[in-house]
């Protein structure tokens, strides 16, 4: 489950994607899968959350990992690589950006 705390060691990593209303559901298919049958059973994996616009054309991704290591060997591999082409094919662009909890409120 998703904790955020300003005190935790772990990396986070918020992407953002772009997409049409037609594309969409495709995509957020696409993210499901890879998280539920790849990017979860990597080690490191703490947690993740999608999160969808009303508009249909934003997704959002924030996801944990125990080591900002882990998160890049999990992005490196040939697995996630073969993955993030078909992203590449739903989405108009899309982004993971690494950051630190600065606050909680």
């Amino acid at each position: 489950m998703l904790k955020i705390d300003s005190a935790a060691t772990y990396q986070t990593v918020i992407t953002t994607f772009e997409c049409s209303p037609g594309t969409c559901a495709d995509l957020m298919d696409k993210l499901q899968s890879a998280y539920r049958d790849f990017i979860s059973q990597q080690q490191g994996f703490i947690a993740a959350g999608l999160h969808v616009n009303d508009a249909q054309t934003r997704i959002a991704n924030y996801s944990q990992w125990a080591k900002r290591e882990d998160f890049q060997a999990m992005i490196r591999s040939e697995e996630m690589r073969a993955r993030n082409r078909e992203i590449a094919q739903l989405s108009t662009r899309f982004e993971p950006v690494m950051y630190e909890v600065a606050g909680v409120f």
